[in-house]
């Protein structure tokens, strides 16, 4: 049993800390926050003890295995490296860091370190997501293909009230693309590699960060187009079309329901069922790889420095710059 903590106490923590514990592979054993009164009512939900309100501390906990840091995007670069120095494994939040050059210097330091550095990316780890890559098998020839994922962010309102929450505040490298557009790049990498060419667009605040955008990623039989937005809803599914069907996936980042729809006008479900909690599958990974899954690991550590690179690539073409690219 992995003995881990947490850098964080948002909703986000409680539900992997939720999945972490339902995997029978982690256990909590300490929580960080810069408010020990937050750490001590995080801690007590979950009947832990250990709670700091110094990083310091915490590195220098010999009984802690592991970190899970679901901090502001801006931190995820300095926080991994200074608990993966001091030898703990790090599971951080996606996006792991704020560009391909913080995303580089992290694996490296997990490498000299003799730790694991993984991107808490979980679709990839559903199982209906590998039903996406069975599916591909069976639609012929892949021509094109949409992803899509467009959410109005509970924070807008504040942010046209005056405010300047997190979400749309370049300083914690934030914005559609790297929120929720994340899962949209990481998809089509985890389903197709690197493309050959990217092409990105996006409508700007006047706080710097993209509000909404869109992308075309070229391939050399086909192209995918990407959406994505925290400023309005989208009910349209994502699709990737083939010559003998199409696959309809409703949501590309919790893969409840995927079905496919052939040119004879047959439907199969794909759909198999999945745990409430979907941040389950990728604490598995992560002990995974901790107890030596080196196939895992290489994966996802290819797949989130390709998705970090096109990432940067794409906020350079859109113009959205964070303190971190400076």
């Amino acid at each position: 049993m992995i003995k881990f903590a947490v850098i964080g106490t948002n909703w986000i923590t409680q539900k992997f800390v939720q999945a972490a514990h339902e995997s029978q592979s982690m256990q909590l054993a300490a929580v960080y926050s810069r408010n020990l009164d937050s750490a001590a009512q995080f801690a007590q939900e979950f009947d832990v003890e250990t709670t700091y309100n110094s990083l310091d501390a915490l590195a220098n906990d010999k009984t802690v295995e592991a970190v899970y840091i679901a901090s502001p995007n801006s931190l995820h670069c300095e926080q991994s490296i200074f608990m993966m120095e001091h030898g703990k494994h790090v599971i951080c939040e996606k996006p792991v860091a704020s560009n391909i050059d913080e995303a580089t210097r992290m694996f490296e330091v997990a490498q000299k370190n003799g730790v694991v550095m993984f991107e808490a990316y979980k679709s990839q780890f559903l199982p209906n997501f590998k039903q996406i890559q069975l599916g591909l098998e069976k639609i012929g020839k892949v021509h094109k293909a949409h992803i899509n994922y467009c959410q109005y962010s509970s924070r807008y309102q504040k942010y046209l009230n005056g405010e300047n929450p997190n979400t749309f505040n370049p300083a914690f490298s934030n914005g559609s693309l790297v929120d929720i557009g994340f899962y949209c790049v990481a998809a089509t990498v985890a389903l197709f590699g690197k493309p050959e060419n990217a092409q990105a667009s996006a409508k700007l605040l006047d706080s710097g960060v993209d509000a909404h955008g869109c992308a075309i990623f070229q391939y050399p039989e086909f192209d995918v187009t990407l959406a994505h937005s925290k400023v309005s809803d989208s009910y349209t599914p994502s699709e990737i079309q083939g010559e003998l069907g199409a696959i309809i996936i409703d949501h590309i980042a919790e893969c409840t329901d995927i079905k496919i729809r052939y040119r004879d006008g047959t439907v199969e479900n794909l759909t198999q069922a999945q745990s409430e909690n979907s941040m389950s599958y990728e604490a598995q990974a992560f002990a995974s790889c901790i107890a030596g899954d080196n196939t895992t690991q290489t994966q996802a550590q290819q797949r989130a420095l390709t998705v970090a690179k096109l990432i940067t690539e794409m906020r350079q073409q859109v113009g959205v710059v964070y303190p971190a690219d400076k």
